[in-house]
């Protein structure tokens, strides 16, 4: 029975990462960036410790805005009038994404920069 149980709850949690991709603008542009961020690493071969700090950086950025758009919605159940605090909460959630996706970029800047240097630089003296 515990087994049925387990399969369940992944399949609700994946349920809910289909949700948030399938109904969430913001959670497609993660999905897209991580795309891009993917290709770009496999491409640049970057290294083990690399790999994982952009991987647990993607996991962070879309969690948060799961937990976020879960967050909205639970506030939109409690109320369909306008409340300050209501409001508050929703922007707090909304900061929390914003604030770990610019860091997200910082992080993603400086593990990918050097390797796109090199890149081009290599690919300007190629040409020449």
């Amino acid at each position: 029975m515990r087994w049925k149980q387990f399969v369940a709850s992944v399949l609700y949690a994946l349920n809910g990462i289909r949700i948030a991709i399938c109904h969430e603008r913001n959670m497609r542009i993660h999905f897209a960036a991580t795309i891009a961020v993917i290709v770009a690493a496999a491409i640049f071969r970057i290294s083990k410790m690399e790999w994982l700090v952009l991987l647990l950086t993607i996991g962070a950025v879309m969690s948060l805005e799961i937990v976020n758009s879960a967050i909205e919605r639970t506030v939109d159940l409690v109320t369909d009038e306008y409340r300050p605090l209501a409001k508050e909460a929703k922007d707090l959630a909304a900061g929390a994404v914003l604030m770990f996706a610019f860091i997200s970029v910082i992080i993603g800047i400086s593990i990918l920069f050097p390797y796109m240097y090199v890149f081009f630089k290599n690919s300007l003296h190629f040409h020449k």
